[in-house]
């Protein structure tokens, strides 16, 4: 059954409690129970190369549960239990998710992203007190095993680190040649080095211990890592089969084919994905170590829907403006629904694909705290673009505002302040590892709050306006300001910095600062940008412009007032566009709604085509409208 309305949300909830339901109490139950029904069906294929007649492996539902109690066997003979911690350091591969699921059998399982540099790695390691790594063999063109060679160096409790071979996927004699010109690891490290793949041959394909008695937590997933210390949040069982219910009882069944080229580090392609095809059966295809990175992905994408019989797209705005660069070259018919996420998309994106494609795009809302899925636009129902849909059953969603006393007070339809979620996905008290970073992060002792601010409308629709957090989110990544900041306060002629996120119409928004000088300072953006490549540690998170301004905007206190700085690049960002393509319009101001968020007020300084305006700017997830 799917879903139309918010009514048809509560009406499934209204059947019985959750804690009613018949849903496995631990992950391993439910990939038993899936694989006892679907044996023959396949659960997982994998390319290394994204040609749509490149050679494939596909593991069946049963080999995927033999596959993942070998690995969970294997964690445990290194003396992983319950609540040991086995970290991934890994592109995507069926290595991957086998030992990823059978990591979260044995003990607790901590993804962490392989772009992010030794140092952020190794703080990862050290937070979440990592005993075993796997990671990826030497290989050509990435530096994954480098870079955690050098972090393992600052990880002292890691004993094993396993390395899988992608050199397995090759065949002669591509498979000869890597041997011979395969990258020395970057230095020796104190913990033993074994094969993943023969490590794991050894060991039964049933489990040789109990599984969990009930819920607990199996996952870390650390929500940014581009300060020192990251915060990591934990996940129980509860939550990932929560999500595995909803996608297999609103998206999924066991015919379905879902191609998925996102990280399984990432909460989305893990507890989104992953666990609704362990729940409900259903076919995931993982093209290339780096999903919609690869190499020719996105030119033979269409091609790769083809060839799987895809029904249903995986995307994030920033693949799928990518993709609409790309003529749709193949027959695509069997594709139903597109389910997008980690940012809002523009709205001119939005009908462009569903245009080109046939497709319905399904935007959907979730976040690492909340062991991901809070709401989407109903698959069958009313999709009110730039909104992200109706709440999921069991899951409660509020929007507080505060009385003159500080207290939280729930807002009126349509009234703006910070979302608040309640739901299986909650580990209330509990979201991180750190007990400190939990104190004031819930109301009535339930109800998360996101940092992120919306409002819902009058048919239970919820709108994300604004963050309250002052996260910079480049393609669903979350990169901290105070790092920009920070290396701009080392150079000797900066005397305040403030970063943000500015609109960009492939990533939502990427980094960019304003600075203010010492008296008597003369340097110029260009050149602390260049200052910024040095001394930012993530090369995500280099500022793509700065400018000098004769003083920031500040707060009645003296701190930099950043919605001030968002509104300046806004207009910036948004007239640069304008006068590229010619139009006679121009941003006259930005101005702060409640329901909206930030919006640009244009006025015309000549004859404009208002299609043509709202092509351009709907590229962009800030809204604009006319003076």
């Amino acid at each position: 059954m799917t879903f139309s309305t918010r009514q048809d949300a509560l009406d499934i909830q209204n059947e019985m409690p959750w804690d009613a339901r018949d849903v496995p109490q631990t992950l391993y139950r439910m990939l038993r129970e899936t694989a006892e029904a679907f044996p023959n069906r396949p659960a997982i294929s994998y390319q290394l190369f994204s040609g749509a007649s490149d050679p494939a492996v596909t593991l069946s539902w049963k080999q995927f549960h033999d596959q993942v109690c070998q690995a969970a066997n294997l964690f445990r003979s290194l003396k992983v239990g319950e609540k040991d911690v086995v970290a991934f350091v890994l592109p995507n591969c069926l290595e991957t998710a086998v030992a990823m699921v059978g990591g979260m059998v044995a003990g607790i399982a901590n993804p962490i992203n392989p772009l992010l540099e030794p140092e952020q790695i190794g703080a990862i390691l050290r937070e979440t007190d990592a005993r075993v790594v796997v990671t990826l063999k030497s290989f050509p063109k990435t530096d994954i095993a480098q870079k955690l060679a050098e972090a393992v160096r600052h990880a002292p409790h890691v004993h094993t680190v396993l390395e899988i071979d992608l050199n397995r996927y090759l065949s002669p004699p591509k498979s000869w040649i890597v041997p011979l010109i395969r990258p020395r690891n970057a230095g020796n490290h104190h913990a033993d080095v074994k094969d993943f793949s023969k490590e794991m041959a050894k060991h039964k394909t049933a489990l040789t211990f109990a599984d969990a008695a009930g819920d607990r937590v199996a996952a870390y997933f650390h929500t940014g890592g581009t300060t020192g210390m990251p915060k990591v949040a934990q996940h129980r069982y509860s939550g990932m089969v929560y999500n595995g219910w909803i996608g297999h009882r609103l998206l999924f069944t066991e015919e379905d084919s879902i191609m998925c080229p996102l990280p399984l580090f990432h909460v989305f392609a893990c507890h989104v994905i992953l666990m609704a095809m362990m729940k409900s059966g259903a076919h995931g295809v993982f093209p290339t170590p780096a999903g919609y990175r690869g190499e020719g992905v996105f030119d033979n994408f269409w091609k790769l829907c083809e060839r799987w019989k895809t029904s249903f797209v995986i995307t994030v705005p920033t693949a799928t403006s990518a993709l609409m660069q790309r003529k749709v070259d193949a027959d695509i018919s069997t594709v139903k629904n597109a389910f997008s996420g980690s940012a809002p998309m523009p709205l001119e994106l939005f009908k462009r694909f569903e245009a080109a494609t046939g497709m319905a795009v399904i935007e959907g809302y979730g976040l690492t705290e909340a062991t991901c899925l809070v709401s989407c636009n109903p698959p069958e129902g009313e999709k009110k673009v730039g909104s992200v849909g109706v709440p999921f059953p069991y899951t409660d969603v509020r929007i507080y505002t505060t009385d003159k006393d500080g207290q939280p007070v729930e807002a009126a339809v349509d009234e703006g302040g910070e979302i608040c979620i309640s739901n299986p996905g909650v580990y209330a008290g509990h979201t991180y590892t750190d007990e400190t970073k939990n104190a004031d992060l819930y109301h009535f002792g339930s109800y998360l709050r996101t940092g992120d601010l919306g409002r819902i409308d009058g048919e239970g629709y919820l709108w994300i306006t604004g963050r309250a957090k002052d996260l910079i989110i480049r393609g669903g990544h979350n990169i901290d300001p105070a790092d920009i900041e920070e290396a701009l306060m080392a150079h000797s002629q900066v005397a305040m910095a403030g970063a943000i996120g500015q609109p960009d119409a492939h990533a939502g928004e990427i980094p960019c600062a304003y600075v203010e000088l010492i008296d008597g300072g003369e340097v110029t953006g260009e050149a602390l940008v260049e200052h910024c490549r040095v001394h930012v540690h993530e090369r995500a998170a280099v500022p793509k412009f700065i400018e000098v301004l004769p003083e920031l905007p500040k707060t009645a206190v003296g701190k930099v007032f950043k919605p001030d700085l968002r509104k300046r690049a806004i207009t910036r960002v948004y007239n640069a566009e304008l006068e590229k393509e010619g139009i006679d319009a121009r941003v006259v101001e930005v101005v702060d709604s409640p329901k909206r968020g930030l919006v640009a007020r244009l006025e015309k300084t000549g004859e404009v085509d208002e299609a043509r305006v709202a092509e351009v700017l709907g590229r962009f997830v800030r809204p604009w409208e006319w003076a």
